[in-house]
This record gives C-alpha cells, structure tokens and sequence, in this order.
C-alpha cells in the first residue's frame, strides 16, 4: 500500500532497527517501546491482518524464531505476543519481552514507553541478531 509506513519499511525505504530478515518477513523495533526489546514481526506484502497471511504457520515459525532469540538476548523467559494492527493498518506481530519490576505489574500498561537512544535501540536490534540460531 502506497502509504504504509510498514511496506515503506519493507522496501527500505523508511529507516528502521532491523533485526530479522528474510525473503516474506522482517523484525524490527519499534519507535515506540514498552519495554527494552520490543519488537514488529510482518509480511514484507501488505496484508491487513496477521489473520489474512495465507501461509500462518510459516509466520509464526519466524516469529518463535525471533522469541527464542529474544530470551537468549535479553536473558528473560517472559515474551508477550499480540497480533495487531489496529494502529498501523499492516499485519503485525508485536513482540516484548517482560523483565522482573519493569513497571508494568502483572499486565503490560500501554501507557508506559521507554525512551533508548539510537545506540541502544541499534545495540538492541544487535543482541536479538547475534541469538538468531
């Protein structure tokens, strides 16, 4: 879609903290984290609904890829997964790892986003990279 913010991420031609790449998806933090570590999983096409991704076991064969990474990464057994795409309107897996007395109590509080650096968020998509198995 023309004006996707997730298909202009895609087609790199939207900058991003790129972690995951492959020929259908790509995982990349988000701009606007809950937790350090969060992070989108999409289909590189524009689909509006995880739901409407015609191979979904495929998708979340990337996606488990992508959690067993992030705990390695981040040392934490505790991933939140949703399937979104409410906000931007391109299928979207949102992943965030919860940390013991992160702020958030027993479920996570949307109201409450970190702020990292671009050295953090790169160090970030780094540390999810080098636990890619």
């Amino acid at each position: 879609m023309e004006n996707c913010i997730f298909c202009k991420i895609a087609k790199n031609e939207s900058p991003s903290y790129k972690f995951y790449e492959d020929k259908d998806f790509i995982g990349f933090l988000s701009i606007f984290p809950l937790n350090k570590g969060h992070a989108l999983v999409i289909p590189k096409v524009h689909y509006r609904w995880v739901w409407d991704y015609p191979e979904i076991g495929k998708y979340f064969e990337v996606v488990q890829k992508i959690v067993v990474a992030m705990k390695k990464a981040f040392k934490t057994d505790f991933v939140i997964g949703a399937q979104v795409g409410d906000e931007v309107h391109h299928a979207h897996v949102a992943l965030i790892p919860r940390y013991k007395d992160d702020g958030h109590g027993e479920f996570l509080n949307a109201s409450i986003k970190i702020e990292l650096s671009p050295e953090e968020m790169k160090q970030i998509a780094k540390s999810i990279a080098d636990n890619l198995g």
